[in-house]
């Protein structure tokens, strides 16, 4: 007999777009507020699913008009989960590295 289902976790939250410091060609990240990882992070923990790789959490998001699939990685260094934002994304709302947006992230699968 399995308990009852957790509510869908919804966040909004600002973060600043930054680039990843190891390959500063592409990849452009958010990171999420810190007590919003440990929430991702105890979710995680107690659906006692096996790790995705990497520790990636499978996410949908919103940023303005567009939303999309993706995931969020756990970062040792920042002490967080990032958040990658893809060049379409980032063009279709004339966002760029420095620019602070409005997000929304539900947790996909927990």
């Amino acid at each position: 007999m399995t308990g009852p289902a957790r509510p869908a976790m919804t966040v909004d939250f600002d973060a600043d777009l930054w680039r990843w410091d190891a390959r500063r060609d592409s990849w452009i990240f958010v990171s999420l507020p810190a007590d919003l990882a440990d929430d991702v992070l105890d979710r995680t923990v107690a659906a006692g699913a096996p790790p995705r790789g990497f520790g990636a959490v499978r996410v949908e998001v919103a940023l303005g008009s567009t939303t999309w699939r993706t995931s969020i990685f756990p970062d040792s260094t920042r002490r967080t989960y990032v958040l990658p934002v893809k060049g379409a994304v980032r063009a279709a709302e004339r966002v760029t590295v420095g620019d602070t947006v409005h997000l929304r992230v539900r947790l996909v699968d927990l």
